[in-house]
């Protein structure tokens, strides 16, 4: 009974928090100083309430229970009466004529502690761990030997910077979301609500049955689209591969590859224009680059992924004999799914159409989720039952409210870096290795980016890592959009990369297979993806809107069209034909070489990969029969 009255309070505050996110992207914030610590007291409540310590017992005694409400009330103390410490010092504090008591000392510290314990509930140990080492080498690092040491800080200083101020838990990060993301994460949940999803899979399945391997392409365009709206790429999985996955198993795929594929597409939305899963606007405003521009920005390397994807299913379709889907199996569509795609299109255009009139994002979000909200009873469903559209806006405000969390850790561990100093130390490091060797400084800064973002939603992994970063991104010589980017995809990506891969797991019981597994086949279909972002800093021209060069343009798509498909036909083992291993292993030099920009060397993959295809369409002519 408690469980159940403090999830309808938890929704109730999901309903009052989507509300306030339509009403902050329409008139703004109405008081930095207050709205942003009462925002993030209400997010705590909201995913307190929706999911207590309580309901995470599996096998729950009334000692526990009653142990784990405890536990709860005394967190929530700690932080609501930590942010009323805020609030009212929060004009002192502008001034900076202000000084804190011990026990306002301790309190903050507290709520620190309980930030972060909060963390390890929604998100798990990866970000916990990274906050709660900021947090205690902020305490105890000046004991630390040699060059980890740090000067010390007294707990004033501490909680100063971290808590009571807007440099850590309360700083710009948090701002950006109460302004422009929590509008884009309620959007989302009411486009899913709408049942726009179902009309977007029948469409993609008529337009894509002609192809080999038809039900694993239409998974591709739904996912891709879909996931752009929705901002995670688990939740999209959970969503659109319910039907998606079946389809591909009943047609023949391996359940693993069926699995992956759905896992690819889904973190391939994130990279779509002009949403791009809501980090977009984050990315605009972190570079100072005009939103249009970040979308124009993000086509070529996106389209580079999506082209790698279908082409990697439509070679694993030819070479295990999975055709077209037969005129019997395609979906006939009617005036109804003409009606519900209008769900999806109308919110999508009225995005794209107050940008171009100049307006901000966050009033774009606004426009869209009202239309999504009005064009919602399109759907008879919708029209039967209004409340779903009710139950859509508590599940984006609960959402929103879970990313208020992991953002307000993320805000503890850039606080923790500029107060020791450790990101200088960090951008120092790499930007030695960067002024020296690019492609090194690259390596490095994709190996933290798979490791900080393993097992969190796009946005905090994209924020914590780039602020993390920051320093260090901006002191390797590229250009500020491309590593900002280059950052972005690599922080998606880490969502299929093993062994955390949560795609992956979260489409391993819908595909009945192995997650491990999974994550394998998804890492191998993606394998482009993990080499466009080093093509685009490399070729800034790829990205169109800074440094552009034609020469230097039409030599980095070249790269892209001979590294895509040698690699997907050496790994699918299947090329136009199917191929040999020394054929297989020639195909993967070749995209090697190709990547050796600026040497010379890239000019002999080019004419290898070239050779290979010529070789493979010459044979294919003299044995028809070998495809």
């Amino acid at each position: 009974m408690a469980l159940m009255l403090s999830r309808r309070v938890g929704l109730a505050l999901g309903v009052l928090l989507a509300l306030q996110a339509i009403y902050t992207a329409y008139y703004g914030m109405f008081d930095p100083g207050l709205h942003r610590p009462l925002a993030f007291a209400a997010c705590i409540l909201a995913a307190m309430a929706v999911k207590p310590l309580a309901a995470r017992l599996t096998n729950p005694t009334p000692m526990k229970l009653a142990l784990c409400w405890t536990i709860d009330i005394v967190l929530l103390g700690i932080i609501f009466a930590a942010i009323q410490r805020f609030v009212s010092s929060a004009d002192a504090m502008e001034n900076m004529l202000i000084s804190y008591s011990t026990a306002d000392q301790w309190l903050g510290l507290l709520a620190l502690f309980a930030c972060v314990e909060l963390t390890r509930r929604e998100f798990g140990l990866g970000l916990t761990v990274v906050a709660g080492g900021v947090l205690a080498y902020i305490l105890w690092g000046e004991s630390m030997p040699g060059m980890f040491r740090h000067a010390g800080f007294t707990l004033d200083q501490i909680v100063q910077g971290t808590w009571y101020g807007y440099a850590g838990v309360f700083g710009m990060p948090v701002s950006v979301v109460i302004e422009l993301l929590f509008i884009y994460i309620v959007f989302g949940m009411v486009l899913e609500a709408t049942g726009a999803g179902h009309a977007l899979i029948r469409i993609a399945v008529r337009l894509t049955g002609r192809i080999s391997g038809g039900p694993a392409h239409a998974s591709i365009v739904a996912s891709t689209l879909f996931g752009s709206m929705s901002g995670s790429v688990t939740a999209n999985v959970a969503g659109t591969g319910t039907f998606t996955i079946p389809m591909m198993k009943q047609k023949g795929f391996r359940p693993e590859f069926a699995g992956a594929v759905e896992a690819a597409a889904s973190t391939a939305g994130q990279f779509i224009p002009p949403v791009m899963g809501a980090v977009a606007f984050m990315l605009a405003q972190l570079t100072s680059t005009p939103y249009l521009l970040v979308c124009v920005a993000a086509l070529i390397p996106a389209a580079a992924y999506i082209t790698a994807l279908v082409l990697a299913v439509w070679l694993e379709a030819r070479r295990t004999g999975i055709g077209a889907t037969t005129p019997q199996e395609m979906p006939v569509l009617n005036r109804r799914d003409a009606v519900e795609s209008l769900m999806f299109v109308i919110p999508i255009l009225t995005v794209i159409g107050i940008l171009l009139m100049g307006r901000s994002p966050a009033m774009a979000g606004f426009g869209a989720t009202i239309s999504a909200l009005a064009l919602g009873f399109l759907n008879p469903e919708i029209r039967r039952n209004p409340w779903r559209l009710v139950e859509a806006l508590a599940k984006g405000g609960v959402s929103g409210a879970r990313i208020m969390i992991a953002v307000g850790a993320i805000g503890i561990v850039v606080a923790g870096m500029n107060l020791t100093g450790l990101g200088l130390s960090f951008a120092q490091t790499v930007g030695s290795l960067g002024a020296e060797n690019l492609f090194l400084s690259l390596v490095l800064t994709a190996l933290a980016c798979l490791v900080l973002g393993m097992g969190m939603p796009t946005l905090p992994a994209y924020l914590i890592i780039v602020l993390v970063m920051g320093p260090a991104l901006s002191s390797m010589g590229a250009p500020r959009i491309a590593v900002h980017m280059f950052v972005l995809y690599y922080a998606v990506l880490s969502a299929i990369t093993p062994p955390v891969a949560l795609a992956a797991f979260a489409a391993a019981p819908i595909a009945d297979a192995n997650p491990m597994k999974i994550g394998v086949v998804a890492l191998r279909l993606t394998i482009v993806g993990f080499i466009v972002p080093f093509l685009f800093v490399l070729n800034p021209s790829l990205l169109l809107i800074q440094d552009f060069e034609m020469t230097d343009f039409v030599i980095g798509m070249l790269r892209i069209v001979c590294i895509t498909w040698a690699l997907s036909a050496a790994l699918a083992g299947f090329g136009l034909s199917r191929l040999q291993p020394l054929m297989r292993g020639a195909y993967i030099l070749g995209a090697a070489l190709c990547l050796a920009r600026s040497t010379g060397i890239d000019a002999i993959g080019f004419g290898l990969v070239a050779a290979i295809f010529v070789l493979e369409t010459v044979r294919l002519r003299a044995h028809p029969t070998t495809a």
